[in-house]
């Protein structure tokens, strides 16, 4: 199957410190790659994949739920910790979702979460109406490329499925009650603008987790694609800095 420009997995072999990213629903490896990047120039291990259903054609996910994309990124931890002492996630949008069950349901496995703009919860009316409209209409209008930057195009599905969209919202209940199971340090990166995930899904998130160690920055320059947007930089330099804070921490408790 062709896949979208960007869609292509990527991984870099490096330091026992690990960081695995999940990328959003209808979208691709694309959005993550120069973040991904970053830290694999940093001399971190790194592991981006594609989820199944996506990068090739819409129809491709509708045929797919939230348990197929949990599956891969849940190997994905797996296959890492084989490389590495330490893992991070990071996550956007409903990459931000998986990376919290990850968290909430792998304990000790996830060391820490960074997310940018992570998507919780589902629209209030399209939500009641999903689970008889997915039965009568195929699909809806795209979510990709909400990005104030002029001249940058995120790859991904212009139409979204709505058997797959029913399947996110599932795995966004089960992530809000997770929640308090969540105790690894955090940063929560979000932008004060998104036309796609309000805000108030990274306050129900920061407000949700146990965690003792949280972060929060407001992306002011930025929509919700912020890793591709006027605030990627500043996203890969909090990341890099939080894993780096996180990852020298323990290594001097470890004494190595």
């Amino acid at each position: 199957m062709l896949l979208l420009p960007g869609a292509e997995p990527f991984t870099h072999d490096g330091s026992p410190t690990g960081v695995l990213f999940c990328h959003g629903f209808t979208g691709t490896p694309q959005s993550l790659r120069a973040w991904a990047g970053h830290l694999a120039e940093r001399g971190m291990t790194v592991s981006l994949p594609l989820l199944p259903g996506h990068g090739t054609r819409w129809q491709d996910l509708q045929r797919t739920g939230w348990q197929d994309w949990y599956a891969t990124v849940d190997r994905e931890l797996n296959e890492l910790h084989h490389r590495c002492e330490r893992v991070f996630v990071c996550g956007l949008s409903m990459g931000g979702a998986l990376a919290l069950r990850l968290a909430a349901r792998r304990g000790a496995a996830v060391s820490g979460l960074a997310l940018v703009n992570p998507a919780i919860t589902f629209p209030r009316v399209q939500g009641y109406a999903l689970p008889v409209l997915r039965h009568l209409l195929p699909t809806a209008r795209g979510l990709i490329s909400d990005i104030a930057k002029e001249g940058v195009r995120e790859s991904g599905y212009e139409r979204v499925p709505l058997h797959a969209a029913h399947s996110m919202r599932a795995l966004f209940a089960l992530v809000r009650a997770e929640l308090p199971q969540v105790t690894q340090p955090l940063l929560v990166m979000h932008s004060r603008v998104d036309h796609v995930v309000p805000p108030s899904d990274s306050a129900a998130v920061l407000a949700g987790v146990s965690s003792v160690d949280t972060t929060e920055r407001v992306l002011e320059s930025s929509f919700h694609v912020a890793t591709l947007d006027h605030d990627a930089e500043r996203i890969f330099q909090e990341t890099d800095a939080f894993i780096t804070r996180l990852a020298t921490r323990k290594t001097a408790r470890d004494g190595t």
